[in-house]
């Protein structure tokens, strides 16, 4: 069963609604499960459970079937999610624009490389779909394009 994932904030910001609202669409196009993730950072205080996740996302969009909503906790926010669509063997992750400079940042402590979706073709092999509220979601797939 193909794989979606979609990192938000908590509360939902505007973003993390755009980018959500792709997520779902991209998992009905493709008959895809969703996973939802938040992450709740060490240094950060504040605790969000799977629960309060699950219910914010359900007030906006509704009962979501084949969904999981996933909760976890790191110290950087990137490495977290990468880590959560390895783990999930995503074959899409969705992510909204702003979230792109953050990884891109993270990358170029990793590699001399900061070539995000090099990077992630390298080293997941999946679909990243960037989304920005104001213009139409951006698609770049690994397995469409060609190698370097």
């Amino acid at each position: 069963m193909p794989q979606v994932v979609v990192p938000v904030r908590y509360p939902l910001s505007e973003n993390s609604r755009a980018t959500l609202a792709e997520a779902i669409n991209v998992s009905e196009e493709e008959g895809a499960d969703l996973t939802v993730l938040h992450v709740n950072l060490y240094q950060g205080g504040h605790k969000v459970s799977r629960a309060q996740l699950k219910s914010a996302v359900e007030r906006e969009f509704g009962h979501l079937p084949r969904t999981r909503y996933v909760v976890r906790s790191g110290m950087l926010v990137e490495e977290t999610i990468l880590d959560e669509v390895a783990a999930q063997d995503a074959d899409v992750v969705v992510i909204g624009d702003k979230q792109v400079g953050r990884w891109r940042s993270m990358i170029r402590r990793l590699v001399d490389d900061p070539d995000i979706e090099h990077y992630l073709r390298d080293e997941l092999d999946c679909d990243v779909v960037t989304v920005s509220p104001n213009s139409q979601p951006s698609r770049y797939s690994p397995s469409r394009s060609s190698d370097d």
